[in-house]
């Protein structure tokens, strides 16, 4: 099976051949500017409440919505919280999605993930 043919680096004025988004020196620097996914709010106590939320609201909202049924696996919020605690914590602003719809929600209001 043929590999999918490399392109540049995602940084603009990298010249960079890869085969993912960035090269080794940009995805680095990326990674280090996002900060880890804890330091973001997504530690012990988000991973206890995912949980919780998804064995209450097991299927995708927007798959429900198109008569279709397929597990949620993300906990998405509705309206990013953009490092609110109290909106991130808003139960209300949470809503089940699976991976497929939470990643084109995502490109849609943000044009892709981490930015």
């Amino acid at each position: 099976m043929p590999s999918k043919p490399k392109r540049p680096c995602g940084k603009p004025g990298c010249r960079e051949l890869v085969s993912d988004s960035y090269c080794d020196k940009h995805r680095k620097a990326r990674e280090q500017r996002r900060g880890t996914s804890a330091s973001r709010g997504y530690g012990h106590k988000w991973r206890k409440e995912r949980l919780e939320y998804l064995e209450q609201h097991p299927v995708c909202v927007i798959c429900k919505a198109a008569g279709v049924i397929e597990a949620a696996t993300v906990v998405d919020h509705i309206i990013p919280h953009k490092g609110d605690d109290k909106l991130f914590w808003r139960r209300s602003n949470w809503q089940p999605l699976c991976a497929s719809h939470h990643s084109q929600k995502t490109v849609r209001e943000d044009g892709g993930f981490g930015n």
